[in-house]
């Protein structure tokens, strides 16, 4: 586990910065290797706030608490750390199959029927930033990248287009609009 502590308006404090460094310790009994953890501790005023933010198997964690006391913000902040990662544990615990008899028969005939009441699965997520361009260079960008869709704004409408390669190396263009 790495945990980096960043102060912000304020002295350093070894003291503040063992005691972040601690508290963070109990998160390693629910996250697998990498574990990334950052604090931003600051003060603005009379506020004491508390900022972590925690990366570990590809995921991302965040919160932050503001109080009268640095000490009890940590403590506030590590509570809320914790709920969420034993929340996204569970999460991850559900949706694996138990056993490869249940992976077997999960899809009836092909792959696209699913058996009664079953959804099928987000195997995959990609976050993509929109940037505003046009159709044209949205078309250009695809001859440059290596990637078979891009999301992007259209500059003209604001709204989110997908512009895709077909497989006889031309594209397609979805256009999305809001009421």
């Amino acid at each position: 586990m790495r945990v980096t502590v960043t102060f912000r308006h304020m002295e350093s404090s070894e003291a503040l910065k063992s005691y972040a460094i601690e508290k963070t310790d109990r998160l390693s009994k629910y996250l697998f290797e990498p574990i990334e953890v950052h604090w931003v501790l600051s003060v603005e005023k009379i506020r004491h706030k508390a900022d972590a933010n925690i990366v570990a198997n590809g995921v991302t964690i965040k919160a932050v608490e503001d109080t009268q006391d640095m000490y009890a913000a940590i403590d506030m902040v590590i509570e809320k750390l914790e709920k969420q990662v034993i929340k996204h544990k569970e999460k991850v615990k559900d949706h694996k199959p138990h056993n490869a008899e249940a992976s077997s028969i999960r899809f009836s005939g092909s792959a696209a029927e699913t058996v009664a009441g079953e959804r099928p699965r987000i195997v995959k997520k990609e976050n993509q930033f929109a940037k505003p361009m046009s159709v044209e260079e949205a078309a250009m960008q695809m001859e440059v990248i290596d990637n078979d869709f891009l999301v992007f704004t259209d500059s003209i409408t604001s709204n989110i287009n997908v512009i895709y390669r077909l497989e006889d190396g031309d594209y397609g263009l979805i256009e999305t609009r809001t009421k």
